[in-house]
């Protein structure tokens, strides 16, 4: 299994320089999520073949989980597979008592008009006025109920920011 999801993992983030580009690094990463607390979840088809694999990594003392990574097999993308890991993983988080589920995605490939722009001083404004202009993955997750709350400009580089997203999963006690 860790191995079907080794190779998801690395045909999921081809387009990204330097991201799990090879079957050990995925492997590794995949080894990292074991550990607790951390969360990790496999999507499975009816024959048990991986078709998508999210994990989860406690922040804040428990109250925050990032969602990292979240790898759908690229033939078997926009089925809902990928959504109804980020919902599992919700869940996961809420039951260890998470009341937030963040994330980043980065820009690294020219997919939002945040990209190859100099943000500062503005940087709100270029945030509110933020589009989608290549298939980039956060309109994905806005659709699961993500809100932007914020970038790291440059964080890959002039231009290549980290977009982060939140969702409340759960509510303090």
């Amino acid at each position: 299994m860790i191995l079907q999801v080794a190779e998801i993992l690395v045909a999921a983030f081809a387009h990204i320089p330097g991201y799990l580009k090879t079957r050990d690094a995925a492997v590794a990463e995949i080894r990292e999520s074991f550990a607790p607390p951390r969360i990790s979840r496999v999507a499975l088809d009816e024959d048990g073949n991986a078709l998508g694999w999210v994990g989860g990594i406690e922040q804040y003392d428990g109250n925050v989980y990032e969602l990292h990574p979240l790898a759908v097999k690229p033939n078997m993308q926009r089925r809902g597979i990928g959504r109804a890991l980020v919902r599992d993983l919700e869940t996961q988080a809420r039951l260890r008592g998470a009341v937030t589920v963040m994330l980043g995605t980065d820009d690294e490939f020219g997919a939002t008009t945040l990209f190859g722009q100099d943000v500062y001083p503005n940087v709100l404004d270029h945030i509110a006025a933020i589009r989608n202009i290549g298939e980039h993955p956060y309109t994905f997750y806005e659709k699961c109920g993500y809100v932007i709350i914020g970038i790291v400009p440059d964080a890959n580089g002039f231009g290549k920011p980290d977009i982060l997203m939140a969702k409340r999963v759960g509510a303090f006690n």
